[in-house]
């Protein structure tokens, strides 16, 4: 098969495979235009604190002036992809069925199975490339419009400079590799032939729990921090303050993936026990759908949950920063009652950023659960049409909906919640100042050298008071941060169920 005739074949389709085609180019222009910006800040220079010389001073923004706090803005780009891949990984899924039915078409041309897949993965693969594409030129265009210094010269932007030619190159032509690469997997399970397509499917069983092993071991890792901070400090064992960043970024890594894994357990529970106790209609078919499928709505779930995490530890540092201002302050006020006491509000505006790429991450993710939810209605519109057929109302299949949506979200969120801010209770459960005793040499510095501190003659000891404080639990924001993405859930269902009443006549009923 000649890659002209493959290109042809993967731009073949009807209207919802061109929706389909343009929603992943509109995902992989955000995910190119997220790791490019990554790739941009990475350009600035050296990733590593040190001196006022290493500071990037042409910009205005502390977070790109200085080396140590650029990783935190590249981490929060590359997480910003996460969401817009779940988006790309949805987009693929639209119109499964008819999607599986064409490759059929093209084994009945003599095509072989590899072929059939290489269709597919080239539909997607093509279309990211052109959102990879498009993405770049809007990147290009944007750092010449944004390249505006102010009244001092300085950028708000790292416009100066531009990443090397070979990661420009190699983050364009990953997305597209990536998207063929995750259609080819959903394709592998699948067997064309003549007489239709047949799925290789697993054996039914319930979701493991073994999830919340990887979710344990990554609190595990955030609780050590504590005790190995303790050690370290007594035995003066200095390298192991470089593990420090190894064990943050691994019960991270593991705490999101136990929260993600464990989506499908949620569901599965959640349907088991309301189809033990509902008595209503819409309920219990909501009960046996999350039993029946509960990965199915859990997929964009998982995504959405690792934004809320996210959300929730950074809920717990403003918390944290807020104490720690306070705390200076009485401490302040303490020592010398006529000082003036000031707050850096630097790391505060920080956190509104951070904030601010929670709610994108959040839309994003909203954008890709809604296009599973039109996509689910779509593709069961026979069988909705059947029960509307028997006698079914269609506002008990849209409170069907919404509980599958919603029921299922409400406990993954408390946990997402609690977790996120339990792993920085781990790391900082209260902020102090001060504290200790401040030694004042009374005679000269080389008497002082050769003379213990316990000694009143040579050495004053002054106890300084201590002001200790315990972070509060920031349940506004917490509370902010899960109604957020409870509300999303439910503005996808309320958008989703437009297409409801389309996908419910009666002509549905014979559609294949």
């Amino acid at each position: 098969m000649s890659p002209l005739t493959l290109l042809r074949l993967g731009l073949a389709g009807t209207r919802v495979d061109t929706v389909r085609v343009l929603l992943t180019v509109l995902s992989s222009a955000l995910a190119g235009l997220s790791v490019l910006a990554a790739f941009n800040v990475l350009a600035i220079g050296p990733l590593a604190s040190g001196h006022s010389d290493m500071l990037a001073q042409q910009y205005s923004n502390a977070l790109l002036r200085e080396p140590g706090l650029r990783p935190g803005v590249i981490i929060t780009l590359v997480l910003l992809t996460l969401p817009v891949f779940a988006l790309a990984g949805q987009c693929v899924r639209l119109g499964a069925p008819a999607r599986d039915r064409r490759p059929a078409a093209i084994r009945l041309a003599g095509a072989t199975p590899r072929q059939a897949v290489a269709v597919a993965a080239a539909e997607t693969g093509v279309a990211a490339l052109i959102g990879a594409v498009l993405g770049l030129a809007v990147y290009l265009v944007g750092h010449r419009l944004l390249d505006r210094p102010d009244a001092l010269g300085k950028l708000a932007l790292p416009t100066d400079v531009f990443p090397p030619v070979w990661q420009t190159v190699a983050g364009v032509a990953a997305i597209p590799f990536v998207a063929a690469l995750g259609a080819a997997l959903v394709m592998r399970r699948v067997f064309v032939s003549p007489l239709g397509v047949v799925r290789r499917a697993r054996r039914e069983r319930p979701p493991a729990i073994w999830a919340g092993l990887v979710l344990a071991a990554g609190i595990g890792l955030f609780a050590a921090m504590g005790p190995l901070g303790r050690y370290t400090e007594k035995l003066k064992i200095t390298w192991l303050v470089d593990t420090y960043g190894y064990f943050v970024y691994a019960g991270a890594v593991l705490s999101a993936l136990g929260i993600v894994l464990g989506t499908g357990w949620v569901s599965y529970t959640t349907g088991r026990l309301l189809h033990r106790f509902a008595r209503r209609p819409a309920t219990l078919l909501a009960a046996r759908r999350l039993m029946a499928d509960p990965w199915n709505g859990s997929r964009t779930l998982a995504v959405l949950l690792v934004c809320v995490l996210f959300g929730a530890g950074v809920a717990w540092v403003r918390s944290w920063f807020a104490t720690e201002n306070l705390v200076s302050a009485r401490y302040q006020r303490m020592v010398d009652p006529s000082m003036e006491v000031t707050v850096d509000p630097f790391y505060m505006r920080t956190l509104d950023l951070l904030d601010a790429a929670v709610l994108v991450g959040i839309a994003l993710t909203a954008c890709g659960m809604l296009v599973a939810l039109v996509d689910s209605i779509l593709t069961r519109r026979r069988a909705y049409a059947s029960l509307v057929a028997t006698g079914v109302p269609r506002a008990v299949l849209a409170r069907s909906i919404l509980w599958q949506a919603v029921i299922p979200a409400v406990p993954a969120i408390a946990v997402a919640l609690a977790v996120g801010a339990g792993l920085m209770h781990t790391i900082a459960s209260e902020a102090r100042a001060g504290g200790g005793d401040r030694e004042t040499c009374l005679v000269t510095e080389e008497q002082c050298n050769n003379t213990p501190t316990t000694d009143p003659t040579v050495w004053s000891v002054e106890y300084q008071p201590e002001v200790r404080l315990t972070i509060p639990v920031p349940w506004t924001e917490l509370a902010l941060n899960g109604g957020i993405a409870l509300a999303a859930v439910v503005a996808i269902v309320a958008i989703g169920l437009i297409f409801l009443r389309s996908s419910t006549e009666l002509e549905e009923i014979r559609t294949t």
